[in-house]
């Protein structure tokens, strides 16, 4: 018996550890027809799994896993940014035929639902439940069905995620409120814009200038009020809530798995959407300094919590995590599990920070590896997707503060400090996506079955070439006449 067959193994640890089950020829591999058909249901589900966050080779570890459940033990799986080609060589009695299956992912939108279906679809299929006409009567559903909810649960997540983002970043009860309220008003714009078909780069920038507009208009207000708000952390919070729909974490995380190409590009697109952030931030700040409502300095660097807020911080950052998932459209025990990955990766990092004495970026990276750990292993035990508790578990944790820290620098003439927070931005995104590869990988060998390839032989079949096949004819012995 294989180590692990008692216990409940996620779908990529299946997918790379061991083959599917003997396979009782639901398709006829001699046919190009039925072929490129299971290829094409493959494709279908990689496209889903692209589209929400992924990495390339995970992806590619399932595409085949759906393949050989299928039969088709030979086939060739490159995924290129949003691009997914396929190829297989049929051997018949006479010749050998190529296959090619290609497919271009449309639209990168984070919808966790339809992540889980996709799951549970690829798990169906390794278990030999569900012949391919029923796959694609799935996939029809899934690609057809509408949101789980109305906009108003969508943008009330944004609303929460907001307000936990600015008690995560060390704010009050007031300030938690404007962020809130500035998340509202940046995701409730980008609705509206999405349904116009004007380019993302537009949404950031409009998102930009809508995180600067609130702070501003608050710190005059509370000025009245005689109760002080820090805009700087009302404008973080409206970064990240920005940064979290861009594949910043992703593209690290497919540049460490070994996608370099990949990577590059979704790293290029993130770049071009920062800059349109800070563009729209830049633009905020002027039109406030134009009005007459001109925002305090800030300090260069940031400062270290006091003990007396690290469990509201804490709670800020597992409440930040649920509601993003919910924002996803997420399944209720993944919303959950999401709450409870970030919250014990955001109480490891106040455990290095303060009693521990270390920097932020060690903070950071044993905060992102316990949110790999922890989140694969719950994730593993209830059989949902670990890349919903990772995404989820360090999104409240990008550096929306030192970005913002560093373009204020920049814009006021202060090149040393704002290169010096805005490369620290960058090493934070990679301390997050380090982490969490690596507590990744500790849980699958911690939860992984044993690993066992019988089909070897089938796949040198697929490699035959003009030389092996001269071989073997050689070899053969002639008929007596």
């Amino acid at each position: 018996m294989l180590r692990g067959s008692r216990q409940r193994v996620a779908t990529i640890d299946a997918a790379r550890t061991s083959p599917p089950p003997s396979v009782l020829a639901p398709v006829v591999l001699t046919d190009p027809t039925q072929v490129a058909a299971v290829m094409t249901i493959a494709a279908r589900i990689g496209e889903i799994l692209i589209a929400n966050g992924t990495t390339s080779s995970d992806a590619i570890a399932q595409i085949r896993t759906v393949t050989s459940s299928y039969g088709l033990h030979y086939c060739h799986v490159d995924i290129t940014v949003n691009t997914i080609t396929m190829n297989t060589v049929i051997v018949g009695k006479e010749k050998r035929t190529p296959v090619t299956v290609f497919r271009v992912v449309t639209m990168m939108s984070e919808n966790y639902h339809k992540l889980q279906e996709a799951d549970r679809l690829i798990r169906s299929i390794r278990a030999g439940a569900t012949r391919p006409e029923m796959a694609e009567k799935i996939l029809d559903d899934i690609d057809h069905s509408p949101i789980p909810y109305r906009n108003t649960r969508f943008l009330a997540g944004w609303f929460v995620m907001g307000a936990a983002v600015a008690i995560l970043l060390g704010g009050d009860w007031l300030m938690s409120l404007i962020g809130g309220i500035t998340a509202f008003l940046i995701m409730g714009f980008n609705k509206i814009l999405s349904r116009n078909s004007l380019p993302y780069f537009f949404h950031c920038v409009i998102g930009g200038f809508l995180a600067t507009i609130p702070a501003a208009v608050f710190y005059d207000f509370s000025a009245h009020i005689g109760h002080t708000i820090v805009p700087s952390q009302v404008i973080a919070s409206g970064i990240v809530v920005l940064l979290a729909g861009l594949t910043l974490v992703q593209s690290l995380l497919d540049g460490i798995t070994g996608s370099p190409v990949t990577a590059s590009a979704r790293f290029f697109q993130t770049v071009l959407f920062t800059g349109g952030i800070v563009a729209g931030v830049a633009m905020g700040l002027y039109f406030s300094n134009l009005v007459g409502v001109s925002l305090p300095p800030i300090e260069t660097m940031l400062g270290k919590p006091s003990l007396d807020s690290v469990v509201w911080r804490i709670l800020g950052g597992a409440t930040a995590a649920g509601a993003f998932a919910v924002t996803c459209f997420a399944e209720k025990p993944a919303v959950f599990l999401s709450f409870l990955t970030a919250g014990a990766g955001s109480a490891m990092y106040y455990l290095f920070l303060l009693p521990l004495g270390t920097g932020r970026f060690i903070a950071t990276t044993a905060c992102a590896i316990v949110i790999g750990l922890a989140g694969g292993l719950i994730a593993r035990r209830y059989l949902i997707s670990p890349v919903i508790t990772a995404v989820a578990g360090v999104t409240p944790f990008l550096p929306g503060s030192g970005i913002y820290r560093g373009m204020y620098a920049v814009m006021n003439e202060q090149m040393v400090v704002g290169l010096t927070n805005i490369f620290m931005a960058i090493a934070t995104c990679m301390a997050l996506a380090g982490g969490v590869v690596f507590g990744e990988w500790i849980a699958r060998r911690l939860r992984a079955p044993q690993t066992y390839l019988p089909y070897r032989a089938l796949k040198r079949v697929g490699r035959m070439t003009f030389g092996s096949m001269a071989g073997v004819s050689r070899k053969r012995p002639r008929r007596n006449p």
